[in-house]
């Protein structure tokens, strides 16, 4: 255990060490948050997969699988996969051909700086939230490799992954992606095919039960189904973690290629975890951690080389989703919330305020991550969060008619916050993330000005049209 933890910090080290070198490309705000939109087919569909092949494929749908078969993780992969070819097959130009470097960028275009500031604050955090989730992985990496407790395994993690986003941007975030994307493909089909070859494995998924092999759940309803769909593939269209990467490739024919490439390869490589999770009852018996159930299954069945490997590629995962989370939480709050108020900064005083808060983010997402129990459900919950508004406004800025302003989409953005935390977390309702959807579009038309007769207003002439 302790030659494992010694490997741990080795490969963090030596990340850190990358992500510093990287960060000497980094002379602008757009250098230190889209990469100057450089990026080429490699580096482009890597760290796309990269981004959102996180913790909670690796650690949380393992673990769901462990606890609840095939059903458990609809959402991941299933759901997140299908999100990221939908954003590659359709959001990946229009966005990429805006000159955008924040999805926030687009609302200041379409309906004025408040609209901006009011997406961006809504949209922080949604990113908080993601990187919660991989510092609180991080830390079970570190507590199931070792004899750390999971509390200082996770404060450990979060100084890690703090200095590590601070130091960096997009350059170092995209670099070290292909780096980290190359060891946590290695890591995770070593395991996959050690275990399904030469360990019994894939005997045990011959005989797993019916029950467990069940993709749909046959109680649940069809609008339940279309709730736990709707979560990861809406929640996905707006997350500015992805859009960064679509905006940071250098063309927008290749940012479709990569980001649909990017999500058929999540597929294919999260379906490896998954399984192990459903195995994994045979390998390990009851634990009180169903999220350790992957490092427990690795650790007890590989050789130590392969295991220290499969480490590293728990390490890679986490550490490529996090850096992104807390750089646009960061982005999100200095370039379209602070700087805008502060219009004559140089550059290289713009870039200190982006890395100041991504400081601060950090700090706030490792106490979310020691409050919560659960990276699952912090993953959905990051989904979830006020991500209907943001869709709803989006659609009629790419592709809507020149109807609705300001106030339209202020109604929209606060009716999607207020009612998905009503439905969700006071009324309990049967499906908050549709309910909250449908209120943003209500809130949208009615806020959209009438002409005389009826017909409806063209957006205001103060407002520039994207």
């Amino acid at each position: 255990m302790n030659l494992t933890l010694v490997f741990i910090f080795a490969y963090i080290a030596l990340q850190l060490l990358f992500a510093w070198w990287a960060s000497k490309r980094v002379h602008s705000e757009a250098d230190y948050l889209i990469a100057g939109r450089q990026l080429g087919p490699w580096m482009a569909t890597f760290t796309v997969f990269a981004t959102w092949f996180g913790a909670e494929t690796c650690i949380g749908a393992a673990g769901e699988a462990y606890a609840g078969g095939l059903a458990g993780v609809q959402v991941d992969p299933f759901g997140y996969a299908l999100a990221i070819v939908v954003v590659g097959l359709f959001f990946a130009v229009p966005l990429w051909k805006r000159g955008i470097v924040t999805l926030a960028d687009l609302f200041r275009m379409r309906y004025g700086g408040g609209v901006e500031r009011l997406a961006a604050i809504i949209m922080i955090p949604t990113s908080l939230m993601w990187a919660a989730a991989q510092i609180r992985a991080f830390g079970q990496v570190l507590a199931a490799s070792s004899e750390l407790g999971v509390t200082l395994a996770i404060s450990l993690a979060a100084v890690v992954v703090i200095i590590y986003t601070a130091s960096g941007g997009m350059w170092a975030d995209a670099m070290t992606d292909l780096v980290q994307g190359i060891v946590l493909i290695a890591g995770i089909v070593a395991v996959f095919v050690l275990l399904m070859l030469f360990d019994g494995g894939a005997a045990r998924v011959a005989e797993l039960p019916t029950e467990q092999l069940r993709f749909f759940d046959p109680e649940a309803s069809w609008l339940d189904t279309v709730e736990l769909f709707a979560v990861p593939i809406c929640g996905s269209i707006v997350a500015q973690e992805l859009i960064a990467r679509v905006l940071a490739i250098r063309s927008p024919q290749l940012a479709r290629r990569a980001t649909v490439g990017a999500g058929m390869m999540y597929l294919l490589v999260g379906l490896m975890p998954v399984t192990i999770g459903l195995i994994a009852f045979g390998y390990v018996g009851d634990l009180d951690e169903p999220e350790q159930v992957l490092m427990h299954v690795a650790q007890g069945q590989l050789p130590p080389v392969v295991y220290a490997l499969f480490i590293g590629a728990l390490v890679s995962a986490i550490l490529s989703t996090v850096d992104s989370a807390l750089l646009v939480a960061g982005s999100l709050a200095a370039h379209n919330v602070i700087l805008p108020l502060r219009p004559g900064l140089s550059e290289a005083a713009r870039l200190r305020a982006n890395r100041v808060a991504v400081v601060a983010f950090g700090v706030i997402a490792y106490a979310l991550a020691l409050a919560s129990d659960n990276v699952y459900e912090l993953v959905v919950e990051a989904s979830s969060f006020g991500s209907a508004g943001i869709l709803v406004i989006m659609l009629f800025a790419l592709w809507g008619p020149r109807i609705g302003t300001a106030p339209a989409a202020y109604a929209a953005l606060i009716a999607g916050v207020v009612v998905y935390v009503w439905a969700a977390h006071v009324a309990a309702v049967d499906h908050p993330y549709l309910t909250s959807l449908g209120a943003a579009a209500l809130a949208y038309a009615a806020g959209v000005p009438l002409r005389r007769g009826g017909a409806m207003a063209p957006a205001g002439r103060g407002v520039q049209n994207s």
